[in-house]
C-alpha cells in the first residue's frame, strides 16, 4: 500500500508541475505541456482507483477499465512529444516522420523478437489484453523515438528538457516491457518491483516541467547545426533489427546477407549524411563570416555578445566591446580603388586578429567598421585595445608601396551596475568614444564615460582646386598616414614672420607660420599638405599643436623681457565651440602670458555661416582681452557687414591686392577705401605680402598701420625672434 500511496503522491506531484509549465509557456509548448498534464492526471486518477480496487481485494486480472486512463497517458505522452520542439516545417516535418516511423518500426521488430512475442504466446490467440499489451509498447517506443530526434535536432535552449523527457519516457518504456514479461510469465500482481520504475519516470516528468520554467540560454545564431548523432541515431534501430533479428529468426545464408545488406545501407546513409552535414557546415560557417576577411559577421557578433553578457550577469564577468574605424578609409577607395582598399581591410582583420586573445571575437560589421567582444578583467581588454592601436603604428604595403592606416578605437565596458544593459547600448556606447576618439586625434583610444555625447564631426573645408590635390593616389595616402603620425608625435614646427608698423619700421608683433619638417620630402609649406588637413577632420588638433608652440615660445620670450604680438590662424569651425575662449585664457594664464600677446586671425570667407553664434564667442575673446583679426580681407566672399559687425581688431588685406597698389588703380582704390574706412572704425589695417619698398612707400603714404612680407622679413624659427627684434 505504501507504495502505491507513493506512486499516486509522485503523479500528484508531476500534474502540478506540468500545470505550471503550461501557464508559463506560450504556443504550442503550452499546448504540449497541458496534453502532458492531461495524462498525467490520468495516470493520478488511474492510481487512486487501483488504491481502491486493494482496499476491495478485487480479484487480479488484466485488462482492467483502470488499465485504459494509463493507456490514455501513453496517447497523451505521443501527441505531447509531437509538439517538442515546435519548429518542423515543410521538409523537414516529412524528413522528421520518416524517420520517426523507421525507428518504430524497426525497434518493435528488435522488441518482438526479443520479448513481446513470450508475451503473444502466452495468451490464447488475439485477445483485450494482448492488444492492450501491444498499445503500451508501441505508445512508449513512439513517444520515446519522437523525443530522441526532437532532442538531436533541437535547439540548445529546449536541450535540458528534452534530456529529461527523454529519460521519462526510457524509464516508462524499460519498465512497461518488463511489467508485460511478468504478467505474461508471472501473473498480474498489484505493487511489484516495476513501480520503481514507474516512480522514477514521474520525477523525470516533473523535473523536466520544472526545468522548463527557468531562464534559458540565449539562442543560437540562426545557421547553428543540430547535434551529430542526429546522422546516426535514425539507423541504430535499423541496423539492430537488420542484424540481430535475422540472426535469431532465420537460418541458413539469409542469416548473414540479410545483416551484411542492412549494414551496407545504414553506413551508406550516414556516408551521405555526414557529406550533406559538410555542407551544411560550410553554408552556415559562410553565414555567420564575413566573406572578405573571414571575420566573424554582425549576425555572431551581436550572438556571442548578448551570450557573454548573460554569463556576465550570472558569473560577476566584465564585458568589453571595442569598436574600430579607419582613419581616411575613403580617400584609400576613392584614389586607389576598390581592389586596393579590399586589399588593405583583409590585412587590417589579420593585424587585429594578431593582437588578441584566444576566445575573444574580431567581427567586420561592413565598410572599414570592425569591432570586437573581449571578455575577462576591464584591465586586460585595454590592454588588447592598446595593443591594437599601436600595431598600426607599422606602415601596411601594398603592392610594394607602404601606407600608413591609423584607427579611432573606442572601448565600452558592460558594468555590473547596470544588469539589464541590453547588447545594442553597450555597442552604441562603444561607437560613441569612437567617434570622441575621431574627433580628439590626441590619442587612437578613448573609453566611454557618461559625459560623452555624440556629436558631428567638425565640418571639413572642401578644396576642389585641382592645384591643391595630389595627382598620385599612393602617394595622398602615404603622405596622410605620415601627417597623421606627424600631428600625433608633435613633429610639426612653427616659425614666425615679422610684422612692422610702418610708421616707425618697429617690429610690432609676429605670424605664426607652421611647417612640416618631412624627412624625405624636406620642408613642407602649409600649401602641400593644409589640403589634407581641412578634408580630414585635422584642424583642431594641429590648432592645438600651434597654440601650444607659441604659448611655449611666448613665454620663453617673456622671460627675456621681450613681449611681442604673435597672431594665430584659427579655422573659422573652431569659433562655434564655446569653450573657446575659456580655454585660451587658461592656457595664456598657464604659461604666464597677457591676454593681449595673442591675436586670432580668421578667414573671413569661412565665417559666413552662423554669424550670430560666431560673434558672441569674438565678443567672450576680447573681453578677456585676446585680438580679433580678419584675414586675407577680399580674397573671398568679401562683406562689408563684417566690419560693422564683428567685433574685431585688426583686418589683413590680402596679398593679390597689396602686390598691384603701384599699378592697379582699381586696386589701390580699393586698398585706400579699406584703410579709410578700418581707420573710422578704429580698426587696425595689416598689408600682406609686401615684396618691395616701392609697395611699401605706398602703404605708408596712405596710412597703413602694419606691413607684413619678405620685404620685412623672412619667417625664423623661434630662437632667432629676440636677435631679430633687437636688430
Amino acid at each position: 500500500m505504501a507504495k502505491n500511496l507513493t506512486l499516486l503522491a509522485l503523479a500528484v506531484f508531476a500534474l502540478i508541475c506540468a500545470l505550471a509549465a503550461a501557464r508559463s509557456a506560450l504556443g504550442l509548448r503550452r499546448t504540449a505541456w497541458g496534453i502532458l498534464a492531461f495524462g498525467l492526471a490520468a495516470w493520478a486518477v488511474a492510481d487512486v482507483i487501483r488504491i481502491g480496487q486493494v482496499r476491495l481485494s478485487e480479484p487480479e486480472r488484466f485488462p482492467r477499465p483502470v488499465d485504459y486512463l494509463y493507456l490514455a497517458f501513453s496517447a497523451s505522452t505521443v501527441l505531447a512529444m509531437a509538439l517538442f520542439p515546435a519548429k518542423r516545417t515543410g521538409q523537414r516535418r516529412l524528413r522528421f516522420a520518416l524517420d520517426a516511423t523507421t525507428t518504430v518500426l524497426c525497434l518493435s521488430l528488435l522488441l518482438w523478437v526479443t520479448a513481446l512475442h513470450r508475451v503473444y504466446d502466452s495468451f490464447v490467440g488475439l485477445n483485450t489484453a494482448v492488444v492492450v499489451t501491444m498499445l503500451f509498447q508501441i505508445g512508449d517506443l513512439v513517444a520515446l523515438t519522437i523525443a530522441l530526434l526532437a532532442l538531436v535536432r533541437a535547439d540548445v535552449r529546449d536541450r535540458r528538457v528534452l534530456w529529461l523527457l527523454v529519460a521519462a519516457l526510457g524509464l516508462l518504456t524499460v519498465t512497461h516491457n518488463a511489467y508485460a514479461l511478468h504478467v505474461a510469465e508471472a501473473g498480474y500482481q498489484i505493487g511489484s518491483m516495476a513501480d520503481i520504475g514507474f516512480a522514477a519516470a514521474l520525477i523525470a516528468f516533473a523535473g523536466a516541467a520544472i526545468l522548463s520554467r527557468r531562464p534559458a540560454p540565449p539562442p543560437r545564431p540562426a545557421a547553428a547545426l543540430p547535434l551529430d548523432s542526429s546522422l546516426w541515431l535514425p539507423y541504430v534501430p535499423l541496423l539492430l533489427a537488420g542484424t540481430v533479428g535475422p540472426a535469431l529468426i532465420m537460418s541458413g545464408l539469409e542469416r548473414v546477407l540479410v545483416p551484411l545488406v542492412v549494414v551496407a545501407v545504414c553506413l551508406r546513409q550516414v556516408l551521405t549524411a555526414r557529406e550533406n552535414r559538410r555542407l551544411l557546415a560550410a553554408a552556415a560557417e559562410q553565414a555567420l563570416r564575413d566573406p572578405l576577411t573571414g571575420l566573424a559577421n554582425r549576425t555572431l557578433f551581436f550572438d556571442r555578445l548578448a551570450h557573454a553578457m548573460m554569463l556576465d550577469r550570472h558569473d560577476d564577468r566584465s564585458v568589453t566591446v571595442v569598436s574600430l574605424d579607419l582613419d581616411d578609409f575613403k580617400l584609400v577607395n576613392d584614389s586607389l580603388g576598390h581592389p586596393t582598399a579590399d586589399t588593405v581591410l583583409v590585412l587590417v582583420g589579420k593585424r587585429i586578429s594578431a593582437c588578441v586573445r584566444t576566445g575573444d571575437t574580431v567581427a567586420r560589421l561592413g565598410g572599414d567598421e570592425f569591432i570586437l567582444l573581449l571578455e575577462g578583467p576591464a584591465d586586460h581588454a585595454h590592454m588588447v585595445a592598446e595593443r591594437i592601436v599601436a600595431a598600426f603604428a607599422e606602415p601596411f604595403v601594398i603592392d610594394g608601396e607602404s601606407m600608413l592606416m591609423r584607427p579611432s578605437v573606442g572601448m565600452a565596458v558592460a558594468s555590473s551596475a547596470e544588469p539589464e544593459l541590453a547588447p545594442e547600448t553597450l555597442v552604441n556606447r562603444a561607437d560613441i568614444a569612437m567617434y570622441a576618439a575621431k574627433r580628439s586625434r590626441l590619442t587612437g583610444l578613448h573609453t566611454f564615460s557618461s559625459e560623452m555625447t555624440l556629436l558631428e564631426p567638425d565640418v571639413a573645408y572642401q578644396v576642389d582646386s585641382a592645384d591643391r590635390q595630389l595627382s598620385d593616389g599612393v602617394a595622398q595616402v602615404r603622405l596622410l598616414g605620415e601627417l597623421r603620425r606627424a600631428v600625433d608625435e608633435r613633429g610639426l614646427d612653427v616659425v614666425y614672420q615679422p610684422k612692422l608698423e610702418l610708421s616707425t619700421n618697429r617690429i610690432v608683433g609676429l605670424e605664426a607660420l607652421l611647417r612640416w619638417p618631412h624627412p624625405q620630402l624636406g620642408e613642407l609649406r602649409p600649401d602641400s599638405f593644409m589640403a589634407l588637413v581641412r578634408q580630414h577632420g585635422l584642424m583642431r588638433p594641429v590648432t592645438e599643436l600651434v597654440l601650444e608652440r607659441v604659448f611655449d615660445d611666448a613665454a620663453r620670450w617673456a622671460s627675456s623681457g621681450l613681449h611681442p604680438r604673435v597672431a594665430v590662424n584659427l579655422f573659422a569651425p573652431l569659433l562655434r565651440d564655446e569653450r573657446l575662449p575659456d580655454a585660451l585664457r587658461d592656457a595664456l594664464d598657464e604659461h604666464g602670458l597677457a591676454p593681449e600677446m595673442l591675436t586670432l586671425e580668421v578667414t573671413e570667407d569661412l565665417a559666413l555661416d552662423e554669424v550670430s553664434r560666431v560673434t558672441a564667442v569674438l565678443h567672450r575673446l576680447r573681453r578677456h582681452g585676446i585680438r580679433v583679426a580678419i584675414d586675407d580681407f577680399g580674397s573671398g566672399y568679401s562683406a562689408l557687414s563684417y566690419l560693422r559687425d564683428l567685433p574685431i581688431d585688426e583686418v589683413k588685406l590680402d596679398r593679390h591686392f597689396i602686390k598691384s597698389v603701384t599699378r592697379d588703380a582699381r586696386a589701390a582704390a580699393v586698398v585706400r577705401a579699406v584703410i579709410d574706412l578700418a581707420r573710422d572704425l578704429d580698426i587696425s589695417v595689416v598689408a600682406e605680402g609686401v615684396e618691395g619698398a616701392e609697395t611699401a612707400v605706398w602703404l605708408r603714404e596712405h596710412g597703413c598701420d602694419i606691413g607684413q612680407g619678405y620685404y620685412f622679413g623672412r619667417p625664423a624659427a623661434a630662437s632667432e625672434i629676440p636677435q631679430l627684434i633687437g636688430r
